[in-house]
């Protein structure tokens, strides 16, 4: 499967949304058995990737299903160091992507040569091909330091910037968020929107502000435009 391109519809069919999709279980209690009910839901929706924690690694895949696995999850807070081992050890075990999270009170102190060293330091343990992305946690941030959060990651090399961890009380994914995400980084660097993306009409809401990929842990419920998922992320 390759990499997904910007959406180039306002309203993109089913099939083009789960293309673009990270199918995610990220809580606490998961156990292996529901990951691999989860390869085998995303096998048979056709999305982009399963995202994982890094604990439940090694993970075989089918072929054409890439593994995404989150780094310095939830709360961004371990050290540099620690985000690169950790990042190191999973792309080892068979990662294709990183998510990792960056120090958010780092951002609001307006330390941002830190925020881009932050993310250089987890670049440098995974080059390409291992894709990056960096989650900036937009909702907790004013307009200014998303601004400032998206330079940094792009300077260190990220190849996207993410809204959400999913996990934090302010909130997920915005589409000002996302929009104001997409003009900042240009065309070099492209947005994940994760935390609250639950129905379809929200989905095409996000691809058409500039995400070019969704982290959705109930992606069967949005591509049947069901119920709307009752978890976060």
């Amino acid at each position: 499967m390759t990499d997904p391109s910007p959406a180039a519809s306002s309203s993109p069919s089913s099939t083009a949304v789960a293309r673009i999709i990270d199918h995610t279980l990220l809580k606490p209690e998961a156990t292996r058995d529901q990951v691999a009910d989860l390869v085998a839901e995303a096998l048979d929706l056709g999305t982009y990737s399963v995202c994982v924690s890094p604990s439940m690694l090694p993970l075989v895949l089918p072929e054409g299903l890439k593994l995404a696995v989150v780094c310095g999850f939830p709360s961004g807070k371990h050290t540099s160091a620690v985000k690169a081992a950790e990042a190191a050890e999973s792309v080892r075990l068979g990662a294709d992507e990183i998510d990792m999270v960056i120090d958010i009170g780092a951002v609001k102190e307006g330390r941002f040569d830190d925020v881009e060293a932050d993310v250089a330091a987890v670049r440098a343990a995974v080059p390409a091909p291992a894709v990056l992305k960096v989650i900036i946690e937009s909702a907790a941030l004013t307009d200014d330091e998303i601004v400032g959060a998206c330079r940094a990651a792009a300077a260190a090399g990220a190849d996207f910037v993410k809204t959400s961890t999913g996990f934090h009380p302010s909130g997920g994914a915005s589409e000002h968020a996302v929009r104001l995400m997409a003009q900042t980084v240009g065309p070099g660097v492209q947005v994940k929107a994760s935390g609250g993306v639950r129905t379809m009409a929200h989905a095409r809401t996000m691809m058409a502000a500039g995400a070019t990929r969704l982290g959705v842990s109930g992606s069967r419920a949005l591509l049947e435009d069901d119920a709307p998922a009752s978890s976060d992320y």
